[in-house]
């Protein structure tokens, strides 16, 4: 792409250091957020606007991405992003107050959002098609091992240092991957000749309307879905009223977008049925990797008094088992197939989310640990397949929109499997407290309890009346555990049935030969 003799794994490598950063930052964030509400004198409820700020820019900008690249050229605008991205983290960590540390999270997502789609784009275009997933094997690795291990390493960096150090971190990596950048990537000379000749042509005017209608659309859906559990969904007019206009805007986008002869978003790019179905299974792959992976920390510290950094240990098998087997999936693709491998991805994924639902109280580190390296065998022949079938029939001059969208249907299911996933957990949570409540309250068992807890208290000097109400609270806490487990497994459930839903998709996959399309 850049140049002959630039090794190509090279450019691989830069642009895979800026998705690792990204996302790494993302899963630190998330596990330094009580530090950061009480280093800025905060309450927490208020210090998740932290979060709720970045995913908002972020999704504002993923989908225009390809627009901006192209009026800017890719090059500019990526290194724009890695510097932007650099700049904002070092201010994040500078920040004197919540105001000001919202305010620069909402730059640092808005340069976040534009690397992802151009650096897929960039790997597309350097490698040809008989090569091009041993370049997305490298790039799933940094996508499932980022959010692997960021909370471990948040949750040492906040105990250690403080929670400034989570946005600090950053600056070092994005002043590598900007020098990197600046001397090997370069745009290809078909994507500097069609935007030549576009901007020639006079096809490279402002798109105001498609460009309001999406950003407003996304963002007013991303704050619904991240706050739709705290403000209790569809009871608050805040969320009513915010879903309402963005549906509304993202409708009219599309309509918008489908008739304009240079729009921001290709959406007819949908039509060609592999990169269709592709953008499904990215939903669902996110959906259950990111649902599974607030999960499964949440659970650990809860119910099994796991540290933040012990929890995020857990997550650590399944990303290694990845990395190791990327290699190996690589060379499988042309082989064995995309579509069989998807289905086979689908069906362990299924299976490691189904035994996640079997687990107990008493479950240990190495049978969670083992079911996440299950499931990180099942997320390893997954997302390489499915960069392939994307791409497959996809034009070359069109690898720069398509990366948008597949990022964006990527960025969306996250969104959805973390909301979907938290709400699902309150309710289960509720719904089973009640049962275990009506089912105790007034049966031999629980009474029975009560009188052996009640003793027990007494003979540690309580008086009788405080013996009852202790033993009545420890019950109630038991109760409250057991809820809270059966909501978890509940929600395992959930992500095991989301997962065998790729496996239908992928029968409809074109069979396409490696090398032979796109290349």
């Amino acid at each position: 792409m850049a140049g002959r003799t630039i090794n190509p794994w090279w450019i691989a490598i830069t642009v895979t250091i800026a998705t690792f950063m990204e996302l790494l930052d993302t899963a630190i964030a998330n596990v330094a957020l009580p530090h950061i509400a009480g280093g800025l004198a905060t309450s927490y409820d208020e210090s998740t606007w932290v979060l709720t700020s970045y995913l908002v820019a972020n999704a504002t900008v993923l989908p225009l991405s390809a627009w901006l690249s192209r009026v800017f050229g890719r090059k500019n605008y990526y290194m724009a992003c890695v510097a932007g991205f650099t700049v904002s983290s070092l201010l994040c960590g500078m920040a004197p107050n919540l105001t000001a540390l919202i305010c620069f999270r909402v730059l640092q997502g808005i340069c976040g959002g534009g690397l992802a789609p151009v650096e897929q784009a960039i790997l597309v275009d350097t490698f040809p098609a008989s090569k091009r997933a041993a370049a997305f094997g490298l790039y799933s690795m940094a996508i499932v091992t980022a959010p692997a291990l960021g909370p471990p390493l948040g949750g040492w960096i906040t105990d250690t240092l403080n929670w400034r150090w989570v946005f600090f971190i950053n600056v070092p990596i994005g002043l590598m991957s900007l020098m990197l950048s600046s001397r090997l990537v370069s745009d290809p000379p078909e994507f500097t000749k069609q935007v030549a000749e576009a901007r020639r042509g006079g096809k490279l005017r402002i798109d105001y309307v498609g460009i309001s209608l999406i950003a407003l659309g996304f963002a007013l859906l991303e704050a619904v879905l991240d706050r739709g559990q705290q403000e209790d969904w569809f009871e608050s007019h805040f969320i009513t009223w915010f879903l309402t206009i963005g549906v509304a805007a993202l409708a009219a986008a599309v309509v918008w977008e489908w008739r304009h002869p240079d729009p921001v978003v290709e959406i007819q790019l949908l039509r060609e049925r592999n990169f269709a179905l592709a953008n499904v299974l990215y939903f669902l792959f996110s959906f259950v990797l990111f649902g599974s992976t607030v999960l499964i920390p949440q659970m650990l510290e809860s119910l099994y008094g796991y540290t933040a950094t012990d929890a995020g240990l857990v997550l650590g098998p399944g990303a290694a088992v990845i990395v190791v087997l990327a290699p190996l999936v690589v060379r499988l693709v042309p082989r064995v197939g995309a579509s069989r491998l998807i289905v086979f991805a689908s069906i362990i994924l299924s299976l490691a989310m189904w035994r996640f639902a079997s687990f107990d109280l008493t479950a240990d580190y190495s049978h969670e640990a083992w079911t996440r390296a299950y499931q990180g065998l099942g997320l390893a022949f997954f997302f390489v397949p499915v960069s392939q079938v994307a791409y497959s029939y996809l034009p070359r001059e069109k690898n720069n929109k398509g990366s948008s969208l597949t990022n964006l249907f990527r960025n969306q299911g996250g969104s959805f499997g973390i909301a979907l996933m938290t709400t699902l957990l309150a309710r289960r949570q509720q719904y089973h407290q009640s049962v275990l409540i009506a089912q105790n309250s007034f049966g031999a068992a629980s009474t029975e309890a009560v009188t052996r807890l009640k003793a027990v208290l007494v003979q540690a000097g309580l008086n009788s009346n405080d013996a009852v109400l202790q033993a009545q609270g420890r019950l109630y806490e038991l109760v409250k555990q057991q809820a809270a487990m059966l909501a978890f497994l509940d929600c395992f459930r959930m992500l095991a049935v989301v997962a065998i839903l790729a496996l239908p998709v992928a029968l409809f996959i074109r069979p396409f030969g490696m090398g032979k399309k796109n290349a």
